[in-house]
């Protein structure tokens, strides 16, 4: 008999959702300073970003989970019942936890285990996550699951802004980096997650709350005609902006006043850096 267990990374941000599925993490390590910790075991959100304003010279960096935590996952999963795992990752362009967790695939025997790359991180890899989690617990197949993933991988945009570039820049994480080098660094631009997976640079803009503006406009142009969407807002530690994007989005409909609302998790803040913030959605049918 079929059993269909999920399975996700640290970027999904999943310990910031109320759940009750059985979904095990693959969680990163943020590196701040001599310090090591397990993202969200040993260090949360808030504390990350206190660590951060109170030292400007701390500079995370993060390192993906070891194959072999991988293959000890699979393995206990498989040890329940588990006959099949669906693992969604962060976008592959982001980090290479996609390819390390189809290395771990293949040194499994005796579970099937399909390794999904999201191509987005955060509040869309999440609701992949839980979807999945959701369809599994209800009965429905693998081949179900995926083409239910892949219909929110394909109809879900994140609109964000930085207060610095250089997070992104450093840990290489910004598509065409080689433009925002030296005084670029100072910019305020509006990026986005393309279709692929990327962070890429949509409009230069000088200032982070000018960014912040044309995300709620290219949001709205976007969403306007839109009936039946998901919307959301996560941020690295920023509620001011969080409050400016909800009193923006309210003046342009009331359904947006609650709008749902979550922090990034270290291991991206990490590379967005804090006081990051995005707006987002995806298309529920």
């Amino acid at each position: 008999m079929q059993k269909i267990g999920v399975v996700t990374d640290t970027n999904a941000c999943l310990d910031y959702f109320d759940h009750d599925h059985d979904i095990p993490v693959f969680r990163s390590i943020i590196h701040l300073g001599d310090q090591e910790y397990l993202d969200h075991i040993e260090l949360k959100a808030t504390d990350f970003y206190k660590k951060l304003k109170a030292d400007a010279s701390l500079f995370p960096r993060t390192s993906q989970p070891p194959t072999a935590k991988m293959i000890e996952t699979y393995e206990t999963m498989k040890e329940k019942g588990y006959t099949d795992l669906i693992v969604i990752t962060i976008s592959s362009h982001m980090s290479g936890i996609y390819s390390s967790a189809q290395i771990a695939a293949k040194a499994v025997e005796n579970i099937n285990v399909h390794v999904f790359d999201s191509r987005s991180v955060a509040f869309p890899q999440a609701k992949m996550t839980l979807l999945a989690a959701e369809m599994a617990q209800a009965g429905k197949s693998v081949a179900d699951i995926l083409t239910a993933l892949k219909h929110i991988r394909a109809n879900n945009h994140i609109f964000f802004a930085v207060d610095t570039l250089q997070y992104l820049v450093k840990n290489g994480r910004l598509s065409g980096a080689q433009g925002f080098m030296g005084s670029m660094l100072r910019i305020k631009p509006l990026l986005h997650i393309s279709t692929e997976g990327k962070v890429e640079n949509i409009e230069k803009i000088r200032t982070f709350k000018k960014a912040i503006q044309s995300v709620v406009e290219r949001f709205i142009a976007e969403t306007k005609d839109q009936k039946n969407i998901d919307a959301f807002i996560c941020h690295a530690h920023n509620d001011a902006a969080k409050d400016q994007i909800i009193a923006l989005l309210s003046e342009h409909d009331e359904k947006y006043k609650d709008i749902f609302t979550m922090p990034l998790t270290p291991a991206v803040g990490a590379h967005a850096g804090p006081g990051a913030i995005g707006l987002g959605y995806y298309l529920k049918d």
